[in-house]
């Protein structure tokens, strides 16, 4: 089954032209299922890349989704045409006494800056709370895992001495826990940040669980026990040529930036790069939908999150 996106959206064309199914919105209200709702808090100055990213992924998968996407109120974006903005997104104000079956918050490039001094952390602050009693399952991605796992848990994040750039190996700690069903033991997952979180700040806290973890890049997934929560400290959702973008924007502005590692055949950014985290990603987003989303969510969305039963881990 497909995404179901508005027929103006950009990411439309873009992924129809990559043979991802995609479905009109008058198509879709015409079948007789109860499609998954599914929030998307797009929190990145490149918001159409971004959305189209994540629809890519969320397309793939063998359910309906009817996605929302969300912007803050309190900060204005100023790297998107305004009328994208008022034409596919809408305001926490105007969802908020709605139920999801699904939020995915993004990444932001504000991991430099402390949580409070963000222009919308208060927003960001309510709209996780929210979810607690408005969306069945939680799915938190880079600068927006940090972020929640500081709301929830006061876990701080660290400066790093050099932005961890590139795409490294990872080994499953929980191999057989549902969101990493088909994973092999060691997969590639792309990174691009400025601070971490650490394994000692997050062992103790006994409502979570460290999934898996790079002995280069960290800590990578992390789950609350009762399932309603994933954290991603990378971006899976990449495509195959956003490191290079940002590899490139950085050198022509002269900024300090390491060649993305395990990113170019044998580091030559002259060559192209090749895509070796697809299948992992495409297993990550579905895992996620298929055994946390749509497994556990009531028919009835009133009774999220009251009829929401998850499998510990």
């Amino acid at each position: 089954m497909p995404v179901k996106i508005p027929n103006t959206l950009p990411a439309r064309a873009i992924l129809e032209q990559e043979n991802v199914f995609v479905m009109g919105e008058a198509r879709a209200d015409h079948q007789d299922i109860r499609p998954l709702r599914v929030a998307i808090l797009n929190l990145m100055p490149t918001k159409v890349a971004t959305e189209t990213q994540l629809l890519r992924l969320l397309g793939n998968s063998a359910l309906q989704v009817d996605v929302t996407l969300l912007h803050t109120a309190t900060h204005e974006a100023k790297n998107v045409d305004a009328d994208h903005l008022l034409t596919h997104y809408v305001t926490f104000d105007e969802i908020r006494d709605e139920k999801f079956d699904g939020l995915i918050i993004t990444g932001a490039p504000v991991e430099q800056m402390e949580f409070e001094e963000v222009d919308y952390w208060p927003e960001l602050q309510d709209i996780m709370d929210w979810a607690d009693t408005n969306v069945c399952a939680n799915f938190y991605v880079c600068w927006g895992a940090q972020a929640a796992l500081y709301h929830r848990y006061g876990v701080p994040k660290y400066p790093l001495p050099a932005k961890m750039f590139g795409v490294f190996e990872h080994h499953t700690l929980a191999p057989t826990e549902k969101l990493l069903r088909g994973f092999d033991d060691i997969f590639l997952a792309p990174h691009s940040r400025h601070t971490e979180i650490r394994r000692a700040d997050l062992e103790n806290i006994a409502d979570i669980q460290i999934l898996a973890e790079s002995p280069e890049a960290g800590v990578y997934i992390v789950g609350s026990k009762d399932g309603r929560h994933i954290f991603v400290t990378g971006h899976s959702e990449y495509d195959p040529l956003t490191l290079k973008a940002e590899y490139d924007r950085d050198v022509n502005k002269g900024l300090p930036i390491n060649i993305p590692k395990n990113y170019y055949p044998n580091d030559d950014p002259a060559q192209p790069p090749h895509v070796r985290w697809r299948g992992h990603a495409n297993l990550l987003y579905t895992n996620w939908l298929n055994y946390y989303v749509y497994q556990v969510t009531p028919f009835d969305p009133q009774e999220i999150p009251q009829g929401v039963i998850h499998a510990d881990f």
